[in-house]
């Protein structure tokens, strides 16, 4: 009997370990595979894209996010799998069935690996929008970026009044107004880019909001389920660009720097006026934090004529929400996603965010 039970054993291991080695084969051929575009763009276009769209659609049915709920449950699994194997061995003595629970785990997150590589990091390697679009991120110059930097300031400020605010003059759109509208936003935008045209579906508030706040992100897009999942702990006054950032990826635009692009492009474009302020609120931060290190001169002549109260306001509550919550925790994330970042090729890295600039200055400076 107990040979009967040994034998078992090895059996299961190498049914784990035969189920370990197909997510690996598997990434290991999107390894190989990856540095052709042809192939990337047709796996992307006519398999990747209708399917997380589809999914999206189908999970915009529930109101929470799914990827919140099976993201929990899914490290909840792995603890409670982890603790029952240490368990196990300990009061059976034998580390056959412990390295088979160990390696059914290591399985497990393989083929999340897996997933994620030819669910979204395929998207790292097709095309750019900027090249999709024909659209120039050229260096640009100081008198440039002074240039743009201020006629944001002076949108921005103009619009600043025009949203809804509270008694002390706090930005205070309800959340579920920026939510419900945010599907309509990519109306205009489309006719001018047509690659970002697919079916909206609503953003998703993050329950763990503080949590993501604490790690440094106001946003995730999940391939898995195809819900772009927003932060709502941040100000609120930033809200209606990071719905328009995350509903990007879910046009396949991969890259974080253009994603900041076309969320702001795509709010300042559209009819909402609540959209409007926030997409150039959150270009001003952009061009601004660009713009102070090589001039701080015309950086403090924009801010002296152009921040009237309410725009300071909103101004000073971002900046000390995230001041406040600077941590190692925040800096150890930075680090992780700038080494996934850099993993697919993304050679700035987590810095891609400011260089969001270049292409907010060749764009809009066209404009002017």
């Amino acid at each position: 009997m107990e040979t009967k039970k040994r034998d078992r054993s090895v059996d299961l291991l190498w049914l784990t370990l035969g189920a370990a080695a197909i997510p690996l084969a598997l990434a290991i051929l999107f390894q190989l595979l990856k540095s052709s575009r042809g192939i990337m763009s047709g796996w992307v276009w006519f398999v990747m894209a209708p399917l997380e769209q589809a999914l999206g659609r189908l999970w915009s049915l529930f109101p929470f996010s799914a990827a919140e709920v099976l993201a929990a449950l899914f490290l909840l699994g792995c603890a409670v799998w982890l603790v029952r194997a240490v368990v196990l061995v300990c009061r059976q003595k034998a580390p056959l069935p412990f390295l088979r629970r160990l390696l059914a785990l290591a399985s497990v997150w393989l083929w999340l690996w897996a997933g994620l590589c030819w669910l979204w990091n395929a998207a790292y390697y097709i095309p750019s929008f900027a090249q999709r679009e024909g659209l120039s991120a050229a260096p640009c110059s100081v008198e440039e970026l002074a240039a743009v930097t201020e006629y944001f300031a002076r949108q921005a400020a103009a619009l600043a009044p025009r949203v809804p605010r509270d008694g002390e003059g706090h930005f205070a759109a309800e959340r579920s107004y920026c939510f419900n509208r945010g599907p309509q936003i990519y109306q205009n935008i489309v006719r001018e880019f047509p690659s970002l045209d697919a079916k909206s579906v609503k953003a998703k508030p993050l329950l763990c909001s503080r949590l993501q706040s604490i790690l440094g992100f106001t946003g995730i897009y999940f391939p898995f389920t195809g819900e772009a999942n927003v932060n709502v702990d941040a100000p609120a006054c930033l809200l209606p660009a990071t719905i328009a950032h995350e509903m990007s990826h879910q046009r396949m635009v991969a890259s974080e720097l253009e994603a900041n692009f076309v969320g702001i492009a795509a709010c300042v474009s559209c009819d909402d006026v609540v959209f409007q302020y926030s997409g150039y609120l959150m270009g001003l931060i952009q061009l601004c934090n660009a713009l102070y290190p090589v001039d701080d001169a015309a950086w403090y002549a924009i801010a002296e004529e152009y921040f009237n109260r309410e725009l300071s306001m909103d101004w000073s509550d971002n900046s000390k929400y995230w001041s406040a919550l600077e941590s190692p925790l925040e800096d150890a994330a930075e680090d992780v996603y700038d080494s996934f970042l850099k993993s697919n090729d993304q050679k700035l890295g987590i810095r891609s965010y400011g260089a969001c600039v270049d292409l907010l200055v060749n764009y809009f400076g066209e404009k002017l």
